[in-house]
């Protein structure tokens, strides 16, 4: 089962748990999902006895926590999401539904229901697809459930006594959790473990699998054998699982392998072409003479071989304005979009063909049009257009990542040989020129505009009635957050020259009196007196001497009982997910990427406590720190 084409469907969507589990969020974490995690308010009161099977009691909650979440979400929270994973996990013993106990006597209760016996834990999981029509919520739901048998040893009192005394029992279904000391009561499992401590990941895979990559149907073969029983096969579910991790819709294309000769799945062979038929494998002989089938390229080291092209492919049908073109309009012919985009006929239809099979685009007998997709995202008018950092992207971090080589000898930002400018200039990169300088603030501005809803929302901010944004940019931060909090004033802090270009990025009808602008250098000039102060994607450009000039600022003039908000990308503690910040790191700049206990290390240094991190499943996370009270 290859993943990453499914996680590939998922990362541009957002994907909502359910659930306060950190046991449910550990195993979706290190599967590599990306996702923010809002718990359910569903009150887990149905009537067990209404229904004929335990794990039919575990999908159906399951479903409501994720509906529940789907409908607050939607009408709270007015963002639609666009999955949303439920899950119960609950104890069956001799026909007894057991959940988490009340109190220690309830924990005793169930812990001696399970002693010595064989028990079954299901869990069941709901996915809930969802979109919004006319304002209304439009839900989908894909529900399944997992069991596992468990048997306890014959224990003590002494010892069921000792481990409820430990605290774990108490949100724990049926008293125990598997994964820590509970483990100790445990003589056997059968089935899957995972599903023990509280979310099947490996039925949740499967599933997701089924979703989003469907192998085509001719291309299960029933096979049968001699020796074990008939069993259907995926024979080129790799294909499929290819095509869809590059978000192709035409399932029936054949692919050609790296040579681009031929089929795969279909060998040709000079000396007996007469048998090798398309879709079938010509047995090779290994140098035991035994036949065995060719290998096939994994598709993951495919899609990272053909990644650059895909890349570029995207910058310049975004340069060429092609999306915009496309937008409001029915089919264009591939000529029509030659003439508007003053490009040869040629090299349009490629261009189109190849966002058609990158899913940017559709394709019909009567011409090219765009998807939903690329009319909110890639236009430059879309709701949450991502134009000005896709231009950002080709103009200069292309430039950047064509010299990774020299970058990765030398441990430095290239510059210097893509641009001919100085390593420690940072910014100066972006402000040669006025249309430079405006490029770089649309880049900013349209992921400053995709993630601020979530960053605004990350955490309560109700209680503070001043912030100021430090490098906020063109304001798209503040703005959405005097929106959500109309009692909250917001300053824009950045240098003069951005200050000065800031109205190009306001939208009429903004509520532009609770944000103020305030052009200074935030390392060498005075920042003003607030509540909050917001870092958006700032702390990962700067080198740690920097970082100490800006953190001890901001906790000198920031009283106790006032707070500062980060927005980054949080990395796991592996530094290993989520993979696009650490490709980010490649670029060199003086400054890193960060883990969570990194961001709590570093808060803690310049006195702020009780450090929260919330995973926004979005572009960036957010963490929010409050000062330290010094009184006695």
């Amino acid at each position: 089962m290859v993943l990453s084409p499914v996680l590939g469907k998922l990362v541009s969507k957002r994907v909502v748990l359910a659930s306060a589990s950190p046991r449910r969020q550990e195993i979706l974490t290190n599967v590599g999902l990306r996702f923010e995690v809002v718990p359910s308010w569903f009150k887990e009161t149905l009537e067990k006895s209404s229904f004929a099977a335990p794990y039919e009691y575990a999908m159906e909650t399951a479903k409501q926590k994720a509906l529940e979440v789907a409908n607050r979400m939607h009408v709270k929270h007015l963002k639609t999401p666009d999955v949303v994973i439920g899950a119960d996990t609950i104890v069956s013993v001799d026909d007894e539904i057991l959940e988490k106990p009340v109190d220690k006597q309830d924990a005793y209760r169930m812990l001696s229901r399970l002693n010595g016996k064989e028990h079954s834990v299901f869990t069941g999981v709901a996915i809930i697809h969802c979109s919004s029509k006319d304002n209304q919520l439009e839900t989908e739901v894909t529900d399944f459930y997992e069991e596992t048998k468990v048997k306890f040893s014959d224990l003590s009192e002494e010892l069921l006594w000792e481990y409820i005394h430990s605290g774990e029992p108490m949100d724990k279904a049926g008293g125990y959790g598997i994964q820590a000391l509970g483990g100790m009561l445990v003589e056997y499992v059968h089935g899957d473990f995972l599903n023990v401590v509280g979310f099947p990941l490996n039925h949740f895979c499967k599933k997701l699998a089924e979703l989003y990559c469907p192998p085509p149907k001719h291309n299960i073969h029933h096979k049968k054998y001699d020796s074990i029983p008939s069993v259907d096969t995926f024979e080129n579910l790799s294909d499929g699982e290819s095509e869809s991790s590059n978000f192709t819709e035409h399932k029936g294309a054949n692919k050609l392998d790296i040579s681009g000769m031929c089929p795969l799945g279909a060998i040709y062979n000079s000396q007996n072409s007469s048998s090798a038929r398309p879709g079938f494998v010509v047995p090779l002989k290994n140098q035991n003479g035994v036949s065995k089938s060719a290998e096939k390229l994994p598709p993951k080291i495919l899609e990272l071989m053909d990644g650059f092209r895909a890349s570029k492919a995207l910058f310049i049908a975004s340069k060429l304005k092609i999306f915009d073109h496309l937008k409001d309009k029915g089919p264009l012919k591939a000529v029509d979009i030659a003439n508007e985009v003053a490009a040869s006929l040629c090299g349009t239809e490629r261009i189109l063909d190849a966002c058609a099979a990158l899913g940017l685009l559709e394709k019909t007998p009567q011409g090219y049009s765009n998807t939903d997709s690329a009319n909110t995202y890639l236009t430059s008018d879309g709701e949450y257009s991502v134009h000005g950092y896709i231009i950002h992207s080709n103009d200069h971090l292309w430039p950047l990542f064509t010299n990774l080589e020299s970058a990765v000898k030398e441990g430095k930002r290239q510059s210097h040989r893509a641009f001919g400018t100085k390593e420690h200039d940072l910014f100066k990169d972006y402000y040669h020129s006025q249309e430079l300088k405006q490029r770089f603030m649309a880049a900013m501005h349209s992921i400053a505009h995709l993630t601020a809803r979530d960053v605004a929302t990350a955490f309560d901010l109700s209680q503070f009635k001043s912030a100021c944004d430090l490098g906020g940019c063109t304001g798209a931060l503040a703005h959405e957050l005097v929106q959500v909090y109309p009692n909250l004033k917001v300053t824009v802090f950045d240098l003069p020259e951005v200050i000065a270009n800031t109205s190009n990025f306001q939208s009429s009808g903004q509520h532009t009196a609770s944000v103020a602008y305030v052009s200074g250098d935030f390392f060498k000039d005075n920042i003003p007196e607030v509540d909050l102060y917001i870092l958006s994607r700032i702390l990962h450009d700067w080198p740690d001497e920097k970082i100490h000039i800006l953190l001890s600022k901001i906790s000198a003039v920031c009283k106790p009982g006032g707070a500062l908000l980060v927005a980054e990308i949080v990395l796991d503690e592996q530094k290993m997910h989520p993979p696009r910040a650490v490709l980010q790191s490649l670029s060199m700049t003086e400054g890193k990427q960060r883990s969570g206990s990194e961001y709590i290390q570093l808060l803690e240094k310049y006195g702020f406590t009780n450090v929260q991190i919330k995973i926004t499943g979005n572009l960036v996370d957010a963490v929010l720190c409050f000062k330290k009270d010094l009184s006695p």
